[in-house]
């Protein structure tokens, strides 16, 4: 697994940061800590047959999840890609839940009926979770379409990876959204490979921010392992969601340090070790580590004690998730259908 201590001691800061400002700072890196501890026990426990189907892990790209939904307000809307479990901790669902789901539970956020890839906390405005590649893109469009017609100021935020890119849907949700002038923000997190193909392999441009061109909307290339880089680059897309009703394409470089999958090998056929390692040295953990120590805000002591301390929690959701009951075989018939409340005429 990728260290996330400190490559180094850096020098303080010259100028002191605002306790606010600093706290907030250290709530970004205990989330990242929180999803790269979660992500390692979920590989572990699906090594040992505790969970089943599909599991994708979200190691090495914990500054996209974090970093932009930081920019988020409660009541705004997320969707992602069935490489989620990241962006449901940072959106505040807890460990226990999302662990349990992994497993299979009853209390897990789902109830145990999604699994790894369809995690879903409708009262945090989390939205899955949704396995096939670029179908969620136009239910985003759709949901910021609903909060434009309610009169709301609600944005919608799709998380993708740049294999979506050459779907028909992510080319008419684009092409809607810039129409009608929708408060959607597209962030592509572009860890280079769709599966084991690499980008340049699939697409005829590399630049995933140019296609935006088409539908004449507003794109950025984004530094996905700073996670300061994506909360400002998410704070301007939002701010012109709410203020123009304008989406915006979000491109966001990230590395995935593990396999596609948990049955792909981390290093695969595809790309070689010494590629793999050189991405490590820009560990988004390691990164904003080297800052805060930097910047005067935690120490390196400050940083093993919270990293023990989201260990310890991580090891309460396995135990938890473990030990929970499975869905009652009852379960299977709800939540079928939407129910409706009948109204008199």
């Amino acid at each position: 697994m990728a260290s996330s201590a400190p490559a180094r001691r850096s020098r303080p800061s010259a100028r002191p940061i605002d306790p606010a400002v600093a706290a907030e700072y250290r709530t970004w890196l205990r989330q990242m800590l929180l999803i790269r501890r979660f992500e390692e026990k979920a590989g572990e426990a699906y090594s040992l047959g505790k969970i089943g189907g599909f599991c994708h892990l979200y190691i090495g790209q914990e500054a996209v999840a974090v970093g932009s939904i930081a920019a988020l307000r409660p009541d705004d809307y997320i969707v992602c890609s069935y490489r989620e479990h990241g962006h449901a901790l940072a959106r505040g669902i807890p460990p226990r839940a999302v662990m349990a789901e992994l497993f299979g539970k009853a209390a897990g956020c789902s109830k145990g009926k999604g699994g790894s890839m369809h995690l879903f906390d409708a009262s945090r405005g989390f939205l899955g979770g949704h396995a096939i590649v670029g179908a969620h893109i136009p239910l985003a469009t759709g949901m910021a379409f609903a909060a434009k017609y309610r009169g709301t100021d609600r944005v919608a935020v799709c998380y993708f990876g740049e294999a979506a890119v050459n779907n028909g849907a992510f080319h008419e949700a684009l092409n809607m959204a810039a129409l009608w002038k929708l408060p959607c923000i597209y962030l592509c997190e572009n860890n280079r490979y769709g599966m084991g193909t690499a980008l340049e392999r699939a697409s005829a441009i590399y630049d995933v921010s140019e296609r935006a061109s088409s539908y004449d909307m507003i794109n950025e290339v984004v530094d996905g392992q700073d996670v300061l880089a994506v909360k400002n680059a998410t704070d301007r897309a939002v701010e012109r969601a709410r203020r123009e009703q304008a989406p915006t394409l979000l491109e966001v470089r990230t590395y995935r340090f593990m396999g596609h999958s948990m049955s792909d090998p981390i290093h695969g056929h595809y790309r070689t070790r010494e590629e793999v390692e050189e991405h490590r040295k820009r560990d988004p953990i390691a990164l904003w580590s080297q800052r805060l120590i930097a910047d005067g805000v935690m120490d390196e002591a400050a940083i093993r004690a919270l990293d023990a301390e989201v260990t310890a929690e991580v090891g309460d959701a396995y135990e938890f998730a473990d030990q929970a009951p499975e869905p009652e075989p009852s379960e299977l018939y709800t939540d079928v259908y939407a129910e409706e409340e009948r109204r008199e005429r």
